[in-house]
């Protein structure tokens, strides 16, 4: 057995669901896959004295599961007063709506078309439901519309699919850029060196207990792959589906498709950026 003070980022073992920080308590889907691991983990947070709770990515359309974050706040003694989103793909956002109606709430996010209410999501903005503090980072590349927030009480942040608590994730091609995610990754270094942060709260997989050892191995990752890719290409694989059989031939291949939306980005990169 591998320890996990040894894995990228140091993910926490143990139960998924529950308490993750004084402030943030994750209550997992019951959507797992290889593309969603475990599920998607959805987030209750709030100040330990408040009676106001905001939940980050209610996530697929599942009323057993809305119901259950409903119920889990209700029980912490709290109402859920506000609804984020930390992006638009469905495991995380397509029960949004239905979550509204079950709490009344409005639904903040970057993309307008997600949004339900006259409130929209900008980088600086800071929510203070309930006297909560969490700060809208704009982390796009993973998709356009990719937000995280930083909970600075809790030296945390919430993530989304740009960082996940175990394995690496995709940048979704044509939406997801490559230098936009290497931007973002920067940037959420610079949050872990000048504000931190040291606690990853992911949109899937284990909480991860060191955020500049996941940036860091993020950037690692993105910089060895796209060499490889970039060597593909000189020895004459041309199409995203030859690459990927080639780079990735170590990957589960029912994976392979989310890959070469990887692929798609990393080419688009080189042709940007003159190496090939």
């Amino acid at each position: 057995m591998t320890d996990a003070s040894a894995l990228p980022g140091q993910p926490r073992g143990g139960v998924l669901s529950g308490p993750a920080t004084a402030r943030a308590v994750n209550v997992l889907a019951p959507n797992p896959s290889a593309m969603t691991l475990d599920g998607t983990n959805t987030w209750i947070v709030a100040e330990p004295d408040s009676d106001l709770a905001v939940v980050v990515d209610p996530g697929p359309l599942d009323d057993g599961h809305l119901r259950r974050v409903v119920a889990t706040a209700e029980q912490s003694g709290r109402r859920v007063a506000l609804t984020l989103l930390t992006h638009g793909h469905p495991d995380h956002a397509a029960g949004a709506a239905r979550f509204a109606e079950l709490t009344g709430t409005r639904v903040r996010a970057l993309d307008p078309a997600l949004r339900l209410g006259d409130e929209g999501l900008a980088a600086g903005d800071v929510i203070t439901t309930g006297g909560l503090e969490l700060r809208v980072v704009p982390t796009p590349g993973h998709t356009a519309d990719s937000l995280s927030f930083h909970l600075p009480a809790d030296r945390a942040v919430l993530t989304g699919d740009t960082i996940l608590g175990r394995g690496t994730t995709v940048v979704a091609h044509p939406d997801g850029r490559l230098g936009d995610y290497l931007d973002t990754l920067r940037r959420l270094r610079s949050l872990t060196v000048d504000d931190g942060v040291h606690t990853v709260l992911p949109g899937h997989g284990p909480v991860l207990e060191d955020a500049q050892g996941a940036v860091e191995f993020y950037l690692a990752h993105r910089a060895h792959r796209l060499a490889q890719v970039e060597t593909a290409v000189e020895d004459g694989y041309r199409t995203p589906a030859d690459v990927v059989s080639h780079v990735y031939a170590d990957v589960d291949r029912s994976l392979w498709p989310a890959a070469e939306l990887s692929v798609r980005a990393q080419l688009d990169y080189l042709k940007e950026h003159g190496l090939i």
